[in-house]
């Protein structure tokens, strides 16, 4: 079991400092980009994150709801409960506002990008500090069940 809590909380926790750092110093350096050097940098982020992030999600809801399994019965089981559903509402959030902007956003190269491609990244922006505080929520909940192990 401490070998799977270890593994949950590194998993989790290092996935939380990735989204923090692409929402609150990533992204905002790739803006202030001139011309649209920022664009070609966003646009590489989605094309390597979004293979990544999938698979990163799942594998950490995944371990969090192992060790709620695991926990069954102690005082734990609340806080990793709650990190769970919240890492639920991260991927459903996900799924549904910020995966079909990232789609869109991996294809576009200076010469065919939307004309309103920074307002589509702005509204990418601001559901990725929704999804981020969640995230960061959801690490909190994690790490309360750690203490009550």
């Amino acid at each position: 079991m401490v070998v799977l809590v270890v593994a949950a909380v590194v998993v989790l926790g290092v996935m939380v400092g990735v989204e923090f750092a692409v929402a609150v110093f990533v992204n905002p350096i790739f803006d202030r980009l001139p011309g649209t050097a920022g664009l070609a940098a966003r646009t590489d982020g989605a094309r390597v994150l979004g293979r990544v992030m999938p698979f990163w999600y799942v594998g950490a809801l995944a371990l969090v709801l192992a060790w709620m399994v695991l926990a069954w019965g102690s005082g734990a089981v609340v806080p990793l409960g709650v990190g769970a559903g919240l890492l639920v509402l991260t991927v459903v959030l996900s799924l549904l506002f910020l995966v079909p902007i990232n789609d869109r956003a991996r294809t576009w190269s200076e010469g065919d990008a939307p004309t309103d491609w920074r307002a589509q990244l702005a509204r990418w922006d601001r559901l990725h500090h929704l999804r981020t505080g969640l995230l960061v929520a959801a690490f909190a909940a994690v790490a309360v069940g750690l203490l009550l192990l």
